[in-house]
C-alpha cells in the first residue's frame, strides 16, 4: 500500500510503500513515554521503502527494554515521533508511527507486543463511553 505522511507541523514529509497488515501495537514503557501515551501503534516496512519527500527528521539512540538500540526520529520542530530503526542488521526495518500516515484510518493492528507493560485499563476502551467530538 503506497502512504504519505508527515509531522504535526508538516516540516518532515515522507513517503513509503508498507503491508497494511503489518501494524502492531506496543505496550512498552518506552513507546508509552516516546508518545505520552499507553501505546504506540506502528505500520512496519523495509527502510528503503520510505522516502523523504521534505526536510530529515532529528534522530536520537536508545537502549530499549530488550537491550538493543533503537534510533528514534522525530521533527526538530515540533517534536512529533515519526520513525523508530535499529542498528546494524536491525536497520533494514523501519516503524512508522501510524498518527503521521495520511492513510491511517484504513490501518488496522494485527498484533501487540510488550502486553506485560500494559496499562491495566488499555483494554477496556471499547466499554468506556464516548462523544463524537468535543
Amino acid at each position: 500500500m503506497r502512504i504519505d505522511g508527515q509531522c504535526h507541523c508538516g516540516h518532515v514529509r515522507y513517503d513509503a510503500e508498507i503491508d497494511p497488515g503489518d501494524v502492531s501495537i506496543c505496550h512498552c514503557s518506552d513507546c508509552q513515554q516516546l508518545t505520552g501515551s499507553a501505546y504506540r501503534v506502528t505500520a512496519v516496512t523495509a527502510s528503503r521503502n520510505i522516502r523523504l519527500t521534505a526536510n530529515p527528521p532529528k534522530i536520537y539512540r536508545k537502549f530499549g527494554d530488550n537491550g538493543r538500540p533503537r534510533l528514534q526520529s522525530f521533527c526538530p520542530e515540533c517534536g512529533s515521533p515519526l520513525f523508530t530503526t535499529g542498528e546494524g542488521e536491525d536497520a533494514a526495518i523501519t516503524g512508522i508511527r501510524v498518527g503521521t500516515i495520511n492513510q491511517r484510518r484504513d490501518l488496522r493492528p494485527s498484533r501487540q507486543i510488550w502486553c506485560r507493560s500494559a496499562l491495566a485499563w488499555v483494554h477496556d476502551l471499547g466499554r468506556m463511553p464516548g462523544v463524537p467530538g468535543d
